[in-house]
């Protein structure tokens, strides 16, 4: 006879699922036990997960009990695991085999339905038992060096169309030598082939900067959330990648746990590196840690966070997947929000983009000037290319997905250092659209020159290797984006880098052109029209700018930073450099990660961030 049949009679007489069941007969009080029925009948899930959720019995206990019950080992920190145990297939697996000689072939650590299923069978010698996390933790490092290979190398074994590396093709190194090779051509032409050719590159960065002209008439309206019931509300997944965090771990912790989602439905992931102690010991010291998991990332390269992601992408089990950075403070609402508007979209709306805004504006200039770039980008940007559902380079947080679709996708790409603009061009070339999430994610900006400029380096760096990566098929991507679309993605990508190159050197000539040499009197129609263009740009450049941090400003009523929006010039001479230093470093170190320090906010516009 099983052990739901036995202990059937009192637990039928006090409505308890036999995963709450059996602990009846293992002195459990029956007051805990129903109150966890009734939380789990409210949010619509097994009781187990209404248990240990709501922290009413740990899950140590809890797993040692299930073993009692079924008369069965329940294994500890040392699992006894069989050699084939670390294949990659079965990392995420809530079985594994035990290795030859042990009291059980298998050792179990059930979740949900499972643990119903295992108590309810009869005749079968039943497998070990395990918590979910040590098992885990223990085939990772029996399988440590796989999964690192499949988190590193599965896009590229997959779709090795889609992964930067090994780089640019012969195709792209042939284009680009005849591009070089054209300059001192062009050079000595004619003056009629100069003129085309400087006009086509003028009108050429015309339509670029159209794409951030055009955002600002274009207002889309705010999504209505309805508050759906706690039972209709799915699993959601949510992935912070840390490394040397320890110092804001207490505040993201407090900030997550404050997300207004029902914790018998949230599946929070934190994956750190294995040679940081420190992290881990802080998130060791956090009270209550039932409700997170901490997945030690395997030692190999590269040590990026879309390879920590990668690996911990498998376990999630969300049906819906949220990435966090480790000084964020998102809004609480977001989950409930994203769900809403997923329930709502297309399945081919397959991500959803929040608003990234920085707290600690007032720390320097460099942090305003940040604060007026984010307002641009997501409050403006952002959510214009979304409405027109063209091609959205995704910011490296608060990005919501379909979990099953970020699968199909393969992840993230391990080897580019900007992985969330890679991914959004990913998407739209994969038939998906990114819609806006109109809430808001509080993030720390450097406040210094030296880490700011690291960190704009990697960007910069990132968004070379997604240009090279996604015209290695220009015909293909055509046919995938459409002309609009190609264009819209040519001018956030490459576009953003050439702009930024070019910048200082443009500047340089208009500077020239219009101080120290009046405008020709020319009556020819071919000179004024070049001139006219050259005017036209110029002008256009400045306000694709700076109208667009001001519209953001208007929109959140920072009337106090406007006249800050007179130092972006100066500004984006800094990211211009750090384009420069970004090509560079793509040469010499193209996998290299350079690392933000957080938690050294001075202000806060919220308080949250102190």
């Amino acid at each position: 006879m099983s052990f739901e049949a036995r202990s059937a009679p009192r637990a039928q007489a006090l409505a308890l699922p036999p995963d709450l069941a059996f602990l009846l007969w293992q002195g459990v009080p029956p007051d805990r036990l129903l109150r966890a029925a009734a939380d789990a009948r409210r949010a619509g899930v097994d009781g187990a997960t209404a248990l240990l959720a709501s922290g009413l019995m740990a899950e140590e206990a809890y797993y040692r009990a299930l073993a009692r019950a079924l008369g069965t080992p329940y294994l500890g920190a040392e699992l006894p695991l069989a050699p084939d145990a670390g294949h990659p297939a079965l990392l995420a697996a809530s079985t594994a085999p035990l290795r030859p000689g042990e009291p059980a072939r298998w050792v179990a650590a059930p979740r949900g339905a499972a643990i119903a299923r295992l108590l309810h069978r009869a005749g079968e010698p039943p497998p070990a038992i395990a918590v979910p996390a040590v098992l885990r933790a223990a085939l990772l490092r029996q399988g440590g060096e796989a999964a690192a290979r499949e988190a590193a190398e599965g896009l590229e074994r997959r779709a090795p169309a889609w992964a930067f590396r090994p780089g640019p093709d012969p195709a792209q190194w042939l284009a680009l030598g005849l591009a070089v090779a054209a300059v001192p051509l062009v050079l000595g032409a004619p003056a009629w082939i100069q003129a085309a050719c400087l006009g086509l590159l003028n009108l050429l960065f015309l339509a670029m900067t159209a794409f951030r002209l055009g955002a600002l008439c274009l207002r889309p309206a705010a999504p209505v959330v309805d508050r759906a019931e706690e039972a209709l509300l799915p699993v959601y997944t949510v992935l912070v990648a840390l490394c040397r965090e320890a110092p804001v771990v207490p505040r993201l912790v407090r900030a997550l746990a404050q997300l207004d989602y029902p914790r018998t439905k949230l599946d929070v992931k934190f994956v750190i590196e294995a040679d940081d102690p420190d992290t881990a010991a802080a998130l060791a010291e956090v009270p209550n840690p039932g409700w997170f998991e901490v997945i030690m990332a395997p030692p190999g390269l590269p040590r990026t966070k879309p390879r920590a992601l990668n690996l911990a992408l498998p376990f999630a089990r969300g049906e819906h997947l949220v990435v966090y950075d480790a000084e964020d403070v998102p809004d609480p609402g977001q989950l409930r929000a994203a769900a809403a508007l997923f329930a709502r979209s297309s399945p081919r709306t397959a991500c959803l983009q929040g608003r990234l805004v920085i707290d600690n504006t007032a720390d320097s200039w460099l942090t305003r000037c940040f604060t007026l770039e984010y307002a641009a980008l997501f409050d403006v940007l952002g959510p214009a290319l979304s409405a027109c559902r063209l091609p959205v380079p995704l910011g490296g947080t608060t990005t919501h997905f379909r979990t099953a679709t970020l699968r199909a996708l393969h992840g993230w790409d391990a080897w580019n250092v900007t992985e969330d603009a890679d991914l959004g061009l990913r998407l739209a070339l994969a038939g998906y659209h990114v819609g806006d999430l109109p809430l808001s994610t509080l993030e720390e900006a450097p406040a210094r020159l030296r880490p700011w400029l690291r960190q704009r380096t990697r960007w910069m760096k990132g968004f070379i290797q997604t240009s090279i990566t996604h015209s290695r098929r220009p015909i293909h991507a055509l046919v995938r984006l459409g002309p609009l679309g190609l264009l819209a993605a040519a001018a956030m990508v490459p576009g953003t880098v050439l702009s930024a190159l070019a910048y200082p050197v443009l500047i340089a000539v208009a500077a020239w052109q219009f101080l120290a040499r009046p405008l020709p009197a020319d009556p020819s129609f071919a000179a004024n029209l070049l001139t006219g263009l050259a005017l036209v740009l110029f002008a256009a450049g400045f306000a694709a700018m700076l109208l667009p941090a001001a519209l953001g400003c208007i929109r959140r009523r920072w009337w106090g930073l406007l006249p800050w929006i007179g130092l972006l010039p100066a500004y984006f001479m800094l990211v211009s450099a750090a384009a420069w230093l970004g090509l560079i470093e793509l040469i010499r170190a193209p996998a290299r990660w350079n690392k933000t320090e957080h938690g050294l906010a001075v202000t806060s516009r919220s308080g949250r961030l102190q």
